[in-house]
């Protein structure tokens, strides 16, 4: 079409092959899809989960070749990736990119193994299709930058495109096609987060629509239907209507040689990320000086806008999930408990104790900090305790940044917990599924990941 910054990101995509992959990024791919795999899992049993899961099986076909994971049914690779993408966004345990702000793996593997399974793709085809995905979705993010942030869910906005990306990919969109499936994605591109404000359940909404309306506009594409040729950057284009601060020459930087894939973090704790520095800055104090917490007089977190702007309208969390959007919550569960996971948001977030702390924790605009963001989410606190000592905490890599990343064998855990959780699975299918999606790169066929009945 022409050479504009979404022209060069769209002709990127289309033509990302596996051997053009670096086997360390093919790594990171794996890492991602088997963490990815476990947060899937772990959406069972949601209520805004199960209520979109019923909307897709009302709506679809059954016996299709796409599988929704929480119940195992079959149905349309549309409704499957509807559905998992719900699914995997709910535990709060997904993977995030820190400088787009944007959870890749809940918009792109549920399409892409939808996808796969639905053509009959290989494990490489589908690993190709992760990665055009997270390339696409994370410069998008970037893009867009940090005044789109304040307003948009990135996941919902950004990922629209990268869900395009990954099934592009897989249907072998040329440019121009890809091209047009970006243009369409992009007028549909959507998130808002008010949501937060009354406990809403529109996160998994974002999900759900972001890979249900990405792969519908690649299909459209494959078939003929157009879309704005300048999506991104044009003059009524998702910049212009979303953003005050965008930068194409994000778009492009580095295409084929700067692999954002590779730059994912996972995530330690179940909550927001925007709560993880502090709270492992946090437990570093706690740890250092042999605090319990009692002996915690208050908590200052010295942070970064966006964290003020996600996390500053949940005061006092109603839900479970609202909670987890709670720097004070997540703080008192980490003094507790040495870790805030699942089971301590179920069982604790509204003890007297938890409430109690966490409303000792206070958010100060930091000016390090808020330069770092969103390249460094650097964690610091300053821990005041009863017996009158000023404590400071810092951590410059969270638990699951690339320079303090899970190893496999944590990884396979985390899921392994995941699905312990939610009875997603029982330990041993779970255990087989996991341990075949470290070999994916050598499946000749995309199947079933889980036999059997839920």
């Amino acid at each position: 079409m022409n050479n504009t910054p979404t022209a060069q990101l769209a002709a990127f995509a289309a033509g990302l092959s596996f051997d053009a992959i670096p086997a360390a990024v093919v790594r990171k791919a794996e890492d991602l899809l088997v963490d990815w795999f476990g947060s899937a899992i772990a959406g069972k049993g949601a209520r805004p989960v199960e209520t979109i899961t019923r909307f897709a099986a009302s709506m679809g076909p059954t016996g299709g070749a796409a599988e929704v994971l929480i119940n195992r049914s079959r149905t349309s690779a549309y409704f499957a990736a509807m559905a998992n993408a719900a699914a995997s966004h709910v535990a709060e345990q997904d993977d995030v990119h820190n400088g787009s702000v944007f959870h890749p793996a809940t918009v792109v593997f549920p399409v892409a193994l939808a996808m796969a399974q639905t053509f009959g793709s290989s494990g490489r085809q589908m690993l190709t299709a992760a990665v055009a995905g997270y390339e696409v979705g994370i410069r998008v993010g970037e893009f867009l930058g940090r005044s789109h942030y304040k307003v948009f869910h990135t996941t919902g906005t950004a990922g629209t495109l990268a869900a395009a990306a990954t099934a592009g990919s897989l249907l072998g969109l040329s440019p121009a096609q890809m091209q047009h499936a970006f243009g369409s994605a992009g007028t549909q591109s959507a998130g808002l987060w008010e949501f937060l404000r009354t406990a809403a359940d529109s996160k998994q909404l974002h999900t759900a629509h972001a890979a249900a309306a990405g792969l519908m506009s690649a299909c459209l594409a494959q078939d003929g239907f157009t879309g704005a040729a300048q999506i991104l950057e044009g003059p009524q284009g998702m910049a212009a209507g979303m953003s005050s601060d965008a930068d194409p020459a994000r778009l492009t930087a580095g295409l084929g040689s700067r692999w954002a894939t590779a730059e994912t973090s996972f995530k330690y704790h179940a909550s927001c990320r925007h709560t993880h520095p502090a709270a492992d800055a946090l437990l570093q104090v706690m740890q250092a000086h042999q605090l319990a917490p009692a002996d915690i007089a208050s908590v200052v977190t010295h942070v970064h806008q966006g964290a003020i702007d996600v996390l500053g309208p949940v005061l006092d969390p109603a839900t479970v999930h609202q909670s987890k959007f709670s720097m004070g919550t997540v703080l008192a569960l980490v003094a507790r408990f040495g870790h805030a996971g699942l089971v301590e948001f179920e069982k604790h977030f509204r003890e007297d104790a938890t409430m109690a702390l966490r409303d000792r924790v206070t958010m100060v605009l930091d000016a390090e900090v808020d330069a770092a963001y969103p390249q460094r989410w650097i964690g610091k606190v300053t821990v005041t305790t009863t017996d009158g000592r000023v404590l400071q905490g810092r951590v410059d890599e969270p638990k699951g940044d690339p320079g303090n990343t899970l190893s496999r064998e944590e990884i396979t855990a985390k899921a392994l917990r995941l699905a312990a959780f939610s009875g997603g699975a029982t330990p041993g299918d779970m255990q087989a599924a996991v341990d075949a999606l470290w070999q994916v790169a050598s499946w000749p066929r995309v199947g079933l990941l889980l036999e059997g009945k839920a």
